[in-house]
C-alpha cells in the first residue's frame, strides 16, 4: 500500500512514494528470548517473573523493569496522553506494538511502506544486556534477539526491518556477531552510546575499530538512539525540578533526550572515527534535526577557536563529515522544517514516527508531515519520505 492510499487523518497526496518511518519500536513478547534458548538455557536469559506482585522482565538476578506496554497505544486502537502508560501492562497495549500481523494492519491504515524497529526492555542500545554477570548468556542473548529481528523481518514481507544488538561487552564475538547478522538479512546496527559507563573505553578509542571496519566493509549502518546508554536510558533523569508533575517531569526528559544524541554526534568527529572509516554510514536516532544547524556550526566554530590542533588529523570540518556520512530523523517538527532539512542536508533526514512511543505522531503521521512539506519540491519529498531511507538501510521497496 503507497502513502497515497492512507486512510487516517485524512486524504494526503504522497505521489505514489513508498514511506519508510525510519524509527519505531518493538514492545518484546515475554516469550521472545525464552521460546528460542537452548534447553537447560531457558531460565537464564531475559524472561517476565513475577516481582513484588509486579509483572518484570528479569535478566538472571537483575530486575530490568515492569513488563509494560511498551508504548502509549491501547488494545483499542485509543492513544493515551501523558504518564498514564507507565502503569500499563502488556495486554493493555495495541497488539501491533508486539505483533506483526496487527503491526501491518496499523502500517496499512497510516500509510507507512516500512518501518525500522527498535528494542525497548533491553535498553536501545542494548546497554542492560551487559548488566548480568556471565558474558556467554548476555552474548546468547544477543544472538536470539537478532535472530528472532530476522524472522520478523521476513514474516512481514520485508516491510519491517528491526536494528540488530551487539555483544558490545566482547569485540571479538561483537565483529563475528556483526557477519552474521549480515548474513542474517538484518539492515543495520544498534549500539551502546556510552561503553566507558562500564569500564570500557569509549567510543573514539581505536579499540573498536575493528568495528567500525566490518561495519563499513559490509554497508551496515550504526544507529544511535537516544537513550542509548546507562546515562541516557531514563526519561526523568536529573533534568526536571523535583517540584513538577509526572506529566511535566516526563514532557522536559523527553524534550531533553533529543539533545543527548547532540554529543555523540560531536565526539565521533572529534576523535576522527569518520576521518578514519570514510564510508561509514551513522544515524542519529529520534532525535529531531532542528538542532543539528546550530551544533554543526558550533562544532566547526569551537575546534578551531579552541582546539585547532585536532584539525591536523581532520580532513574536513566537522560539519562536512557529518553531511558525508551522519543521518538524523524528523518527526513532529513543522515550524521552518524545510529550511531546516535543507541546512542539514536534504540527503541526511529522513521521517520517522516513533510508534508506539509517548511521542509517536499515531494516529495521523502523514496528514501532519503533509502540512510541514506542503509546496516542496516532488523530489525532496521523496527523499526525506523514503528514499535516504531506503538508500542508507537498503531497503528493498521495490
Amino acid at each position: 500500500m503507497d502513502a497515497s492510499t492512507a486512510t487516517a487523518g485524512g486524504s494526503i497526496e504522497m505521489e505514489g512514494i513508498r514511506v519508510v518511518d525510519a524509527d519505531t519500536h518493538l514492545t518484546e513478547p515475554h516469550d521472545l528470548w525464552t521460546a528460542r534458548a537452548p534447553r537447560g538455557l531457558v531460565d537464564r536469559v531475559p524472561q517476565v517473573r513475577d516481582v513484588d506482585g509486579v509483572p518484570s522482565w528479569t535478566f538472571g538476578e537483575t530486575v530490568l523493569g515492569r513488563a509494560s506496554s511498551g508504548g502509549v497505544v491501547k488494545r483499542d486502537g485509543s492513544k493515551s496522553r501523558g504518564s498514564e502508560f507507565m502503569s500499563w501492562n502488556f495486554e493493555d497495549a495495541h497488539l501491533g506494538a508486539s505483533a506483526v500481523g496487527p503491526r501491518l494492519e496499523v502500517m496499512d491504515a497510516l500509510g507507512i511502506w516500512a518501518q525500522i524497529v527498535y528494542p525497548n526492555v533491553v535498553g536501545f542500545g542494548g546497554q542492560r544486556l551487559a548488566q548480568v554477570r556471565d558474558p556467554e548468556i548476555a552474548n546468547l542473548s544477543v544472538r536470539i534477539w537478532n535472530d528472532a529481528m530476522a524472522e520478523i523481518q521476513v514474516d512481514s514481507g520485508q516491510r519491517l526491518f528491526p536494528m540488530a544488538l551487539l555483544p558490545w561487552w566482547d569485540l571479538e564475538a561483537t565483529v563475528t556477531e556483526v557477519r552474521r547478522i549480515k548474513e542474517l538479512g538484518l539492515k543495520g546496527v544498534n549500539t551502546n552510546a556510552d561503553p566507558q559507563n562500564e569500564g570500557f573505553p569509549d567510543l573514539g578509542d581505536d579499540h573498536w575499530d575493528p568495528l567500525w571496519a566490518v561495519l563499513a566493509d559490509l554497508d551496515l549502518p550504526l544507529n544511535f538512539h537516544i537513550g542509548a546508554s546507562v546515562s541516557q536510558s531514563t526519561y526523568f533523569g536529573t533534568t526536571p525540578w523535583p517540584s513538577h508533575t509526572d506529566d511535566e517531569k516526563l514532557a522536559l526528559g523527553s524534550a531533553m533526550m533529543y539533545l543527548g544524541n547532540a554529543r555523540v554526534i560531536g565526539n565521533l568527529i572529534y576523535a576522527g572515527v569518520l576521518e578514519r572509516f570514510p564510508t561509514l554510514q551513522v544515524v542519529s536516532v529520534e532525535s529531531g534535526v532542528g538542532w543539528i544547524p546550530f551544533v554543526l556550526e558550533a562544532l566547526d566554530y569551537q575546534i578551531q577557536e579552541t582546539s585547532p590542533r585536532t584539525m591536523d588529523r581532520l580532513s574536513m570540518k566537522p560539519s562536512e563529515y557529518f553531511r558525508r556520512q551522519m543521518y538524523a530523523c524528523f518527526w513532529f517538527e513543522e515550524h521552518s522544517i524545510v529550511s531546516t532539512i535543507e541546512s542539514v542536508g536534504v540527503d541526511n533526514c529522513m521521517f520517522e514516527t516513533d510508534f508506539p512511543h509517548p511521542t509517536c505522531l499515531y494516529p495521523d503521521p502523514l496528514a501532519r508531515v503533509s502540512v510541514s512539506l506542503a509546496g516542496v519540491d516532488p523530489a525532496f519529498r521523496a527523499k526525506v519520505m523514503s528514499g535516504n531511507a531506503a538508500r542508507v538501510y537498503s531497503l528493498p521497496l521495490g
